[in-house]
């Protein structure tokens, strides 16, 4: 049988099973908490309280969150950080650090600390007016010092030290800071910077005691409707796909050297970047119609912005691979933490 054609067609048992059955919490969870850094991608709510435009704590987003409600995910319902913690048997979703309701009930199995817009590059963050990576750090370490005033010293070291940390980070510098002109130099030399500020905030996590995490790679940049729409709007821009490439392969080389320097620390680099382009490549089979669009707003989304009341409502977000410029949906989400899940659960 065509390898494509097997690839396809495993896919689409895949997500038949990941829509017509609850995600299960896997009998391999030995993590007490899960905690997230880093982008919009897992990012639950944290920029809400920002002065920003880079938010999006109102309707159409949320549509399929529980309830319906606009909680500040980028996406029409839930984000990688939720189907993790989902999976992994943790929670059902992971609160936002930043919510002023954050219920201390909470601290023990995790928090999110990821702010859409941000990046590894301080630029990015400042551009986007979000809260950076190395401003996430800061507020990790409050948070230790709350669970620590909670649940006592050694538990709480306990909980960091056995917990999963996930990171998004670097999406926003590639496609934001570098691509518009922001870092004028060459990309290998960019590309070395941001895999040198991952490695100080690896290093970071690991001096606070985290001792497993995953590492995301950016995702198919080029072929997000912004991307696309960077280049007609029809193909994918395969320019800022090799960039996104050339970063993650640094990346991964940088994360396998890791494990030969400090055994005790287990980093995984998990690959987002194929598993979105599969999703795109094998949309048809995957029950999906719609791999250029944003399914809320049309082109106005195509061209840069996010979703608004303004800018129409999509009926039917589960034929939509993504949800607006830069956004996978819920449904698309949900095949790739499946794959996520498959390669990287702790047995």
């Amino acid at each position: 049988m065509d390898r494509l054609l097997l690839k396809g067609l495993v896919m689409a048992i895949l997500v038949l099973c990941v829509n017509k059955v609850p995600m299960v919490a896997t009998t391999n969870a030995k993590y007490p908490a899960l905690f997230a850094f880093g982008d919009s991608i897992l990012d639950t709510g944290n920029n809400n309280i920002l002065v920003s435009t880079t938010k999006c704590n109102y309707p159409p987003y949320g549509r399929d969150f529980n309830g319906g409600i606009p909680t500040g995910r980028f996406s029409n319902g839930k984000v990688p950080s939720d189907f993790i913690a989902e999976v992994l048997g943790i929670k059902d979703t992971l609160p936002a650090y930043n919510n002023p309701k954050l219920d201390v009930q909470e601290l023990p199995t995790g928090v999110c600390f990821a702010s859409g817009g941000s990046g590894l590059d301080t630029l990015t963050s400042s551009f986007m007016e979000v809260i950076s990576v190395s401003d996430q750090i800061k507020m990790f370490k409050e948070y230790i010092g709350n669970l620590t005033a909670n649940v006592g010293q050694q538990k709480a070291s306990e909980i960091i030290s056995n917990s999963l940390v996930i990171l998004s980070a670097g999406n926003n510098d590639i496609a934001i800071t570098y691509s518009q002109g922001r870092r004028p130099m060459l990309f290998p030399a960019y590309s070395n910077l941001l895999v040198d500020w991952t490695s100080s905030f690896l290093k970071e996590l690991y001096a606070l005691g985290v001792r497993h995490v995953w590492a995301f790679s950016t995702l198919t940049l080029g072929c997000l409707p912004g991307g696309r729409a960077s280049v007609g709007g029809v193909l994918c821009n395969e320019a800022v796909n090799e960039l996104a490439v050339q970063f993650n392969d640094m990346l991964e080389k940088h994360i396998t050297s890791i494990k030969t320097t400090t055994p005790d620390y287990e980093v995984q680099y998990v690959d987002v970047y194929n598993p979105l382009r599969n999703i795109i490549n094998s949309a048809s089979q995957l029950g999906f119609t719609n791999t250029m669009n944003g399914c809320c707003g049309g082109n106005a989304v195509a061209s840069g912005e996010l979703c608004t009341v303004f800018t129409g409502q999509c009926t039917n977000p589960s034929i939509y691979v993504f949800w607006d410029f830069a956004h996978p949906t819920q449904r698309a989400y949900e095949i790739i933490v499946s794959d996520i899940i498959q390669k990287h659960i702790r047995k």
